[in-house]
């Protein structure tokens, strides 16, 4: 029954933590998407003959952006469905009930 206990709480860490990695990423990725479109629109605004240039930066940045949120979703779907914390409780109930 300790197996049971430990296991549940194991998954219940994990599934806080992913909700951590999930929506902190996403706040992150919004906020910095907001302020360099808002310094994009800003620069295009002063200088509109650099807005092509800009542009392709933006757009750029606004995929690195994302793509770093994304690895974190790919990291906590990771541990959502394949938790390899899961294994260690495992191995340590096989060591604890072999002695």
């Amino acid at each position: 029954m300790e197996l049971i206990a430990h296991i549940a709480q194991v998954q219940s860490f994990t599934a806080i933590a992913l909700g951590l990695i999930i929506g902190l990423g996403a706040l992150g990725a919004c906020i910095g998407i907001g302020v360099m479109g808002s310094k994009f629109l800003e620069a295009a605004a002063r200088q509109p003959e650099l807005v092509p240039l800009l542009q392709g930066r933006m757009f750029l940045l606004a995929g690195l952006i994302d793509a770093a949120f994304l690895i974190g979703v790919a990291l906590a779907m990771y541990f959502a469905v394949a938790n390899p914390l899961l294994s260690n409780v495992m191995n340590a109930a096989t060591a604890a009930a072999g002695h």
